[in-house]
């Protein structure tokens, strides 16, 4: 075991000098060249004796993609090797449609994480959620595996079935989501509305090649609307692509102003963007954008660049921290390398890419960031990875049974059963006992819901019974402690009943409106949003944040 994992490493750190172009003791090109020959030599010697003289015949093919992903390995998660399906499912994103369950994952410490589930898919039906980690998928386990490899079992054609086993921070066990794959088709800008007589409200869902113009047919509405600010919602917002972002940031800004910059080892690397056009809605046009740890990549930049040339207010939560720049090299006619090239530098020249994604000790000269820069009139603002908000909201957390009811459909089948009982949205709104009537039917179901510490009390109480199952002053300690978990689950309701009030009212909301129905009755109770409109109502603090000067 030790000579593989040896061979392994020396495989990966070999082939990072092959991809980089970088040489231990490097001082000239001359010595670059030199040295990438010699480990190239190394290389091939290696790759020729295992081939041939192995006491095992050696399955050529299968052993040049596990090397190359080897190399890969100690890398950032979005540099891969891509197989011609995986190079497929590329070309459909860019496309706008694809077969899957409708998620942005990513890796965080290791761990194949949900970045963001998108708006009206099965991932977001299901009830899977942001920091969610993907433990198995189906029955194959990818702890091991790249987010290309993942991504690649995940998606599949519309109308099959997957099973994706989930652990979730500050619950028990592992959670497993069945859902049925879909044409995701991706809207990015999937409402756009006024939220009183003075604002406006848009919700970006991805950077796609449509954001744009999307995103400029919706500031035309909003003016006509006569909106005075305007909510931008880019939370659970995976990015997209880079251009879509800039050409986004052209319409809240004016001519001239420096963008985005991408900084890397090649000149075609190195690029500053600048708005290019006159904005498309007025300076005194107030804005507010609202992120979470969802926001990834292009949201990053526009709400970095927003926040650093003081254009607009932060709302939410850290976002998620990708800063690097991926380009795309073709190996031969079907597969790929999808390689970081560069990182993403905004106007106050924070790195937006999170420390540690890649392996220190293969990486030669780690530049170090500060940990607080300024904005264009001189606001402290924190580096680091990631935009952190001007305003912070703390998360909100749903409880065992509202978790249960989501990740089991329950709210869909419910409203399926007691849809015929109802002609509108309204009506449903002026029922009296529906909450009552939700409780009933729960109660029939006997979910099985299992409070935080339960899972691991129940191990711990097979065990101790499995030594000494008579021990009388045990067995009244478990008795006692059984009680505390009968009367904490039959009490849940009470406890969630705010959050089960409007996960069923939003769902019955959809059945009779749609996806923009259900967006317009939960931003009523969005605390994001309430935050939102309380600062740009408020002209004193709205102009301090941003140290505008009083007219």
């Amino acid at each position: 075991m030790n000579v593989h994992n040896n061979l392994r490493k020396y495989f990966i750190i070999i082939g990072i000098i092959v991809l980089c172009g970088t040489a231990l003791f490097a001082v000239s090109k001359a010595d670059v060249f030199k040295q990438i020959a010699v480990s190239q030599k190394l290389i091939n010697d290696v790759y020729k004796y295992i081939v041939s003289n192995y006491a095992d015949e050696i399955d050529v093919e299968q052993f040049t993609k596990k090397s190359i992903r080897n190399i890969l390995n100690d890398l950032d998660p979005y540099t891969v090797f891509m197989e011609p399906e995986e190079g497929e499912g590329i070309d459909l994103l860019t496309k706008g449609k694809y077969g899957g369950v409708g998620m942005e994952i990513g890796k965080r410490d290791g761990k194949i994480t949900v970045v963001a589930p998108m708006a009206d898919t099965p991932t977001m039906r299901a009830g899977i959620i942001s920091g969610d980690v993907i433990v198995k998928i189906d029955t194959v386990v990818v702890k091991d595996m790249n987010l290309n490899e993942v991504a690649r079992l995940i998606r599949g054609k519309k109308g099959t079935k997957v099973t994706l086993s989930i652990q979730r921070v500050g619950s028990d066990g592992v959670m497993k989501f069945t859902m049925i794959r879909e044409d995701i088709k991706v809207k990015d800008v999937a409402y756009t509305g006024m939220l009183n007589d003075r604002i406006g409200y848009i919700l970006l869902t991805r950077f796609s090649k449509n954001a744009a113009p999307g995103m400029e047919k919706a500031l035309d509405q909003l003016k006509k609307e006569n909106a005075e600010a305007i909510i931008l919602d880019l939370r659970n917002n995976p990015g997209g692509l880079l251009q879509s972002s800039i050409d986004i940031l052209d319409m809240f800004l004016p001519k001239g102003e420096k963008l985005l910059s991408t900084k890397g080892r090649t000149k075609g690397s190195n690029r500053t963007f600048f708005s290019k056009k006159d904005p498309v809605i007025s300076s005194e046009i107030k804005l507010a954008i609202l992120i979470n740890e969802g926001s990834a990549s292009a949201s990053e930049i526009v709400s970095g660049a927003i926040q650093d040339l003081d254009r607009g207010v932060i709302i939410g939560r850290r976002s998620f921290g990708k800063g690097l720049v991926q380009s795309v090299y073709r190996l031969d006619e079907d597969r790929r390398l999808k390689m970081t090239t560069a990182k993403y530098y905004i106007p106050s020249g924070r790195l937006i890419q999170n420390p540690g994604y890649a392996e220190e000790e293969i990486i030669i000269n780690v530049s170090e960031q500060d940990s607080l820069f300024a904005t264009v009139r001189g606001r402290k603002v924190k580096g680091g990875g990631g935009i952190m908000p001007d305003y912070e909201i703390e998360v909100h957390k749903f409880g065992p049974l509202t978790q249960e009811c989501w990740r089991q459909g329950v709210f869909f089948t419910y409203v399926q059963k007691r849809k015929q009982n109802y002609s509108s949205f309204d009506e449903v709104l002026q029922t009296e006992g529906l909450i009552e009537e939700f409780y009933v039917y729960l109660k029939e179901l006997d979910l099985d819901i299992r409070i935080v510490g339960e899972s691991q009390y129940n191990e711990f109480k097979t065990k101790l019974t499995e030594i000494d199952s008579t021990n009388v002053e045990l067995n009244s300690a478990f008795e006692i402690i059984d009680g505390f978990f009968v009367r904490e689950e039959a009490s849940l309701f009470d406890k969630e009943m705010e959050d089960i009030r409007i996960r069923l009212l939003a769902e019955f909301a959809n059945h009779y409106n749609g996806k923009e129905g259900r967006i317009q009755f939960t931003l009523q109770s969005d605390k994001h949003v309430e935050k939102a409109i309380s600062i740009l109502d408020d002209q004193v603090t709205y102009r301090d944040v941003l140290r505008l000067e009083y007219e």
